[in-house]
């Protein structure tokens, strides 16, 4: 299981000229381990975990999932690959405010056709996993921010991804919590065997992280590992 970005450069309109986003990135992430993206606004990073998550597709260059190069899929295969392979975790939750910690879960595996009863099962592991099993019953306004954006990396998992893509985590966090969704963010990539990119613009937490790169002008720096 891993993800490879290859050669891939993305560039968009300005004016009469092109912008160019990313340039010539690349990144293996291999089943297992966590890679920490940093960078200031307006880098790269967002238009990196995109075309990493196929959202766009890149002038140039190649992303691979799994040994498949998604740059040659149709759209509703990109569509399949993403519900069934990439798992992602937005900045912001975006829970749905009828819905229990569990049936935001449930809700994933139901569209990809599974049965309520196996959703369930693996619905309730997974909040177990990430420290939530007691509050399966709560809608997103009885949850903290912290534990509404456990929520959202349990939901980003229920279909057993092998590419995990989260932007932001901490963002809307304290301190104290924001370190926690980092330190869960390492343990269930180590613990489910995913390739996880995380992209972030706070350094302070980055210990929990396999390999940290950094975004400059579209250009990505990897430095040596950081363990």
């Amino acid at each position: 299981m891993s993800l490879v970005l290859a050669d891939v450069t993305l560039t968009y309109p300005d004016g009469g000229t092109r912008l160019t986003a990313l340039d010539q990135v690349r990144l293996e992430v291999p089943g297992g381990s966590l890679t920490a993206v940093v960078g200031p606004s307006g880098s790269g990073k967002s238009s990196l975990l995109a075309v990493a998550a196929t959202l766009i597709t890149p002038d140039t260059g190649t992303v691979t999932v799994d040994g498949q190069d998604t740059t040659r899929l149709t759209r509703g295969e990109l569509t399949a690959l993403r519900r069934r392979t990439i798992g992602i975790v937005f900045q912001q939750p975006n829970l749905l405010p009828s819905l229990t910690a569990v049936e935001q879960l449930q809700v994933m595996a139901q569209i990809d056709g599974r049965s309520p009863r196996t959703a369930r099962g693996r619905a309730m592991e997974l909040l177990d996993t990430v420290g939530l099993a007691g509050q399966a019953g709560r809608r997103p306004h009885q949850l903290s921010g912290g534990q509404r954006q456990r929520v959202s990396i349990a939901r980003a998992l229920m279909n057993d991804p092998t590419v995990l893509l989260v932007d932001e985590p901490t963002s809307a966090l304290d301190h104290e919590r924001g370190a926690a969704v980092l330190d869960l963010v390492a343990h269930v990539t180590h613990q489910q065997g995913v390739a996880t990119v995380l992209v972030t613009h706070d350094r302070t937490h980055l210990t929990a992280a396999d390999r940290i790169a950094e975004v400059r002008d579209g250009r990505l720096h990897i430095p040596a590992p950081t363990r």
